[in-house]
């Protein structure tokens, strides 16, 4: 075991460098860069940008050196956790970041917690009462989710909130509290506002953990060395607890690692479209102004946390199921 961690961290490493390179190179694709399309906006609008002064903002950030310099400076800054200036926002790339992070975990993991949660235990319900009532209506119901996109779920909710209740949902706080510094009444107005953005994130994560549970729990509990257990006569409860159910964890421990980058990223289109303040549409935005170190930022974390949660899965499989572990030897 040992090994193979240490094996998997030298990949990584050689991984992450690779994936600073691609990044880089991507958003430096598109013809231009951010003050090329900053000045098409104010042409667009009717306004002028003198050519000299469009000058001195290359020369100010860099803009007028060879892509591989400004790779080179980028990520000696990052290795010295400055992730560079964002032209955007006019603002360092980390201090943009770090400060949408806490409602961005904040929100991925409360629905994060609520898929596990509810689709380990429906999951579980339904392959030992399968065909009963109840598990055709979760059935239904995980078919349903699995069939209608997230953001169209906020869509509906949001017009329904406005259309019947008179009310606003989306956002992650009330008006009042939208700019006020924390407090425990900013944090009691977010946990309001909170179940919205965990209904539409988990609706279909939940789903399709719902199918994955049952059917893997059901492919267990027909294995022989299950019907040898019950034949000895030990009790269902502890049979079902300490072997089929270990077994048919594997799928939650194996996507564990994907949870990570959901922490930065924020599911970004429903972020875009419940107006919620998290790291998802700023990773939009910058992608569509070309602001190129805020970016590749951007990727790099979102590269960082899946090889991390990749290792992470790989790990916990390892001590969940023996099996792998002896076919590692």
């Amino acid at each position: 075991m040992l090994e193979f961690i240490v094996r998997r961290l030298g990949l990584m490493v050689l991984t992450l460098f690779a994936v600073t390179l691609v990044a880089f190179a991507v958003i430096e694709l598109p013809p231009g860069d951010y003050l090329t399309a900053y000045a098409a906006t104010l042409a667009a609008s009717g306004d002028t940008v003198d050519k000299e002064q469009l000058e001195s903002l290359k020369r100010r950030f860099g803009l007028d050196q060879p892509m591989y310099m400004r790779y080179l400076k980028w990520i000696w800054g990052v290795l010295h956790g400055d992730f560079g200036y964002s032209f955007g926002w006019n603002k360092p790339v980390s201090e943009l970041i770090w400060e949408r992070m806490a409602l961005t975990v904040a929100v991925t993991f409360s629905a994060l917690i609520f898929t596990w949660v509810v689709g380990f235990l429906i999951g579980v319900y339904s392959a030992t009462h399968q065909y009963s009532a109840g598990d055709y209506i979760f059935t239904a119901i995980s078919f349903i989710g699995l069939g209608i996109p997230e953001f169209l779920i906020a869509l509906v909710l949001m017009w329904v909130g406005y259309r019947y209740f008179n009310a606003n949902i989306g956002g992650l706080f009330s008006q009042e509290y939208q700019t006020a510094p924390w407090s425990w009444g900013k944090f009691v107005d977010m946990l309001k506002h909170l179940w919205v953005p965990l209904i539409v994130l988990g609706v279909g994560g939940t789903a399709g953990m719902i199918r994955i549970m049952r059917a893997n729990l059901l492919d267990e509990l027909r294995k022989p060395y299950v019907i040898t257990a019950r034949a000895k006569g030990l009790r269902e409860r502890h049979l079902l607890l300490k072997y089929p159910v270990r077994i048919a964890l594997n799928p939650f421990v194996s996507t564990a690692g994907w949870a990570l980058p959901g922490l930065i990223n924020g599911a970004t289109i429903i972020s875009v479209v419940l107006s919620l303040p998290t790291n998802g549409p700023l990773l939009l935005n910058a992608l569509m102004v070309q602001d190129m170190y805020l970016a590749a930022s951007f990727i790099l974390l979102l590269s960082a946390l899946t090889i991390i949660g990749t290792l992470i899965s790989d790990i916990l499989l390892a001590w969940l199921d023996p099996r792998i572990r002896y076919a590692r030897r």
